[in-house]
């Protein structure tokens, strides 16, 4: 939440090729420390900034040479303080970001011409950038270290904030949810299996590659464009059933048995293994639900929720019962909000989760239990489901007694980025900063690089 004010970190874990480089008479335009800042860096987080949409708030001249230099300065100090990040979290966050990356462009060889570079040669490229970045990171963390906030920290702060400046919060709802998995005939899923085995079969023939298939079939939206690769990941990270074959295939040129999994069915496809990674391809492919079953679900639903309106049983013992949805019937039907561990969601992060259960809740009153509908879950599968609006609170300006946790969220933060910009002043002042007579003319977020 702190490091959030600072841009520089966002430019660390992002790479774009430098277009217009070659036209750039290269010089070094500060030193901070024994570290150089060169107008080529510069320009490339110009460029970088070009391609994001990123506003300044000022000359970027000015602006991205001293977000470079405050980087160095944390930089700097990892070094002293010995603080470092391990190669497996560098690693998983280059894999998250090469792909990433394809998914943006399209494929791998439209990645590799757009850099004109190897795969190889991208992933080095945004190894130091991103390591840079999350040591930044880690750095900022360790200088703002375990700030205690207690009740009157936050009472000090709302107390003194003018009335205009007090945060508005929007209406936010709490959400039971009960869920049933229409059923799937027997017959679907041989025909899903005998497809899959006829990919397996085109495959071991040599008749078509694997990722072409995956690119055409795969109903895994997240990496068909990719040929159905996954990018390098430990076990921890695949559901189990497919980490289990996933991790026993020796032999790229075979394809796997069928796995299936919450998300459906998969054959898999080694591409390569290191250590304790894998990198593999897969094609998904889902099991149809019949109009038949979707509708026997949705009478089920109905009679469930009209047996609670007459009271037979409460919402909360019928979601621990009945629910087929595991993350929520041990909390009595309970919708969690993964970003801010609680049960509070504003209606744009609902909408996030579902927006089928966010035009649904909408529109209801508190206690009402909605009429069965159908909606994608988490896994992609077409389920029903009814919902309850446990509360309502409508948006208003933040108060202690209903806001605390948000309220003392913004302390946090404010705190944190105090001490971050008070380390930054100090640091200054102890760092031997050069700048070029022609980049010294500019109006500093810190002052103290200049120096009389």
């Amino acid at each position: 939440m702190y490091v959030k004010s600072f841009a520089l970190l966002l430019m660390c874990l992002v790479a774009y090729p430098m277009w217009g480089q070659n036209n750039v008479i290269d010089e070094v335009v500060w030193v901070v420390g024994d570290e150089a800042i060169l107008k080529s860096d510069v320009e490339s987080e110009r460029l970088n900034a070009q391609y994001e949409g990123r506003k300044f708030d000022g000359d970027p001249y000015c602006i991205i040479p001293e977000e470079l230099a405050v980087q160095k300065l944390f930089l700097h100090q990892a070094e002293i303080d010995s603080v470092q990040v391990s190669e497996q979290e560098v690693i998983k966050e280059v894999e998250r970001r090469q792909n990433w990356l394809i998914d943006q462009i399209g494929s791998k060889e439209k990645l590799e011409e757009y850099y004109n570079k190897t795969s190889t040669q991208i992933r080095e490229m945004l190894r130091e950038n991103i390591r840079s970045g999350m040591i930044v990171q880690r750095m900022q963390q360790q200088i703002i270290g375990d700030i205690k906030i207690v009740p009157a920290d936050v009472r000090r702060y709302f107390k003194d904030l003018p009335q205009d400046s007090i945060p508005f919060i929007p209406t936010q709802v709490e959400v039971q949810i009960i869920t049933l998995e229409p059923k799937i005939p027997q017959e679907e899923i041989e025909r899903v299996k005998k497809t899959l085995r006829d990919y397996s079969e085109q495959v071991h023939k040599g008749e078509i590659a694997f990722s072409t298939l995956a690119r055409l079939y795969s109903e895994d939206e997240g990496t068909r464009r990719r040929g159905g690769e996954l990018g390098f990941m430990g076990r921890g990270e695949l559901v189990p059933e497919f980490a289990n074959v996933a991790f026993n295939l020796q032999d790229p040129n075979k394809v796997s048995k069928i796995v299936e999994s919450e998300f459906g069915f998969h054959i898999i496809q080694l591409i390569e293994k290191r250590g304790d990674r894998i990198n593999s391809r897969h094609i998904l492919l889902k099991p149809k639900v019949e109009e038949k079953d979707i509708e026997a679900s949705l009478m089920k639903l109905d009679s469930i929720a009209n047996d609670i309106r007459s009271e037979k049983f409460t919402f909360d013992n019928a979601a621990l019962y009945l629910s087929q949805d595991k993350d929520t019937r041990n909390n009595h039907g309970l919708l969690a909000n993964k970003s801010t561990g609680t049960a509070r969601f504003e209606m744009q992060e609902l909408a996030q989760f579902s927006q089928e259960v966010a035009k649904t809740v909408e529109k209801m009153n508190i206690g009402e239990i909605s009429e069965p509908f159908t909606m994608v879950n988490s896994k992609g599968k077409e389920i029903c489901a009814i919902v309850k609006l446990k509360t309502r609170i409508n948006g208003h300006k933040a108060t202690i007694s209903d806001d605390y946790q948000r309220l003392k969220g913004i302390v946090q933060a404010k705190m944190g980025e105090e001490k971050l910009q008070k380390w930054i002043v100090d640091k200054q002042k102890n760092t031997y900063v050069r700048i070029n007579d022609n980049w010294v003319k500019c109006d500093f977020k810190y002052p103290g690089w200049v120096r009389q």
